[in-house]
């Protein structure tokens, strides 16, 4: 795990350098130990301002947004025991962007409710919904995937039709950007948002790690093993979609991060929950980070949505897991 954070603070350094401004390593550096009040950073004020106001707090944004996505896909496939489940399949992500988009465009709450909450209620909606459909065609994980399929199409179609129908040109064109999944507008409020919520959520599942091994065998194992089920899967599953609705309402809907990440680390340190959500919090991240940095720069000035890129690189990875699970059986 040492090497994980090391690769990732080297990563994010790197990845602040990225861009038309000349910047250096050392100059990321110096600005954040000025900012810190911990010594002069010696650079203009045009490069202070891009570290500290624009590129810094976007690349801790995207470290944030992997790490979140890649624990939830980690804790619904370990909680349904199926290796497709993630926030973006089961249609969590989707019932966030409408949450989302019903506050943005049609003023949803008269101005109390915030994007986050928006974004949390419409999580929470469409997660209820999915579940409620998995249990009235008779319950399985196989089932609970498919409904999460029919939610996902359900909440896109709303999304599409509220923005087609009620947004203006330009609100139509950066809400479209936006659920492709954007860190374009990040400041240090949705840092600070996203991080807060993303720790505490963190916690809250690494004190269940025992009990999600304990779900690798099943409900009744994992209730003989003295595993409150329907508890531990109500706290879990709440945290999940809490996680993916403040991310969501930051980022816009980023899928394949929380479906192929969890893989890839469940690869390199074993099934232990222990070791696993550690390790796919840092995978997710550092994937994140780099994502962005490609997003922003290989046709810059023109900058491409995260989730596009996320997709390229998702779908050959998610083919390369199914042809592992073919040869596996």
């Amino acid at each position: 795990m040492a090497a994980g954070l090391v690769v990732l603070v080297l990563s994010v350094a790197l990845a602040v350098t990225l861009g038309p401004a000349d910047l250096s390593v050392r100059d990321v550096y110096a600005v954040i130990l000025e900012h810190l009040g911990l010594a002069e950073a010696g650079v203009t004020r045009l490069q202070d301002a891009i570290v500290w106001q624009l590129r810094l707090p976007r690349t801790l944004l995207a470290a944030v947004c992997g790490a979140g996505l890649a624990l939830c896909g980690a804790i619904m496939q370990s909680l349904l025991r199926n290796p497709l489940a993630d926030p973006f399949v089961l249609g969590i992500s989707s019932g966030a962007s409408t949450g989302a988009v019903l506050v943005v465009v049609l003023g949803l709450g008269g101005g109390i409710l915030s994007l986050s909450t928006g974004a949390f209620l419409g999580a929470a909606v469409s997660f209820t919904l999915v579940m409620l459909l998995a249990a009235g065609a008779g319950g399985g994980t196989s089932r609970v995937i498919l409904a999460g399929v029919a939610g996902t199409q359900l909440f896109s179609a709303l999304t599409s039709f509220i923005v087609i129908s009620s947004a203006d040109a330009e609100q139509t064109r950066g809400v479209l950007f936006w659920l492709l999944g954007s860190l374009s507008g990040a400041g240090w409020d949705d840092v600070a948002l996203c991080a807060s919520v993303f720790a505490v959520g963190l916690v809250v599942c690494y004190l269940h790690a025992s009990a999600l091994d304990a779900f690798t065998f099943g409900n009744d194992a994992a209730a003989a093993l003295g595993v409150s089920v329907p508890r531990v899967r109500a706290v879990l599953f709440t945290i999940t979609a809490l996680i993916t609705a403040v991310l969501v309402s930051a980022a816009g809907a980023i899928g394949f991060v929380g479906l192929v990440l969890p893989h890839a680390a469940r690869f390199l340190v074993g099934p232990s929950h222990h070791r696993l959500l550690p390790a796919t919090v840092l995978a997710g991240a550092i994937f994140m980070v780099w994502v962005d940095a490609i997003a922003r720069t290989v046709f810059e000035p023109q900058e491409i949505p995260v989730g596009v890129v996320t997709a390229l690189i998702g779908v050959p990875a998610f083919a390369v897991i199914l042809f592992r699970m073919r040869s596996s059986r």
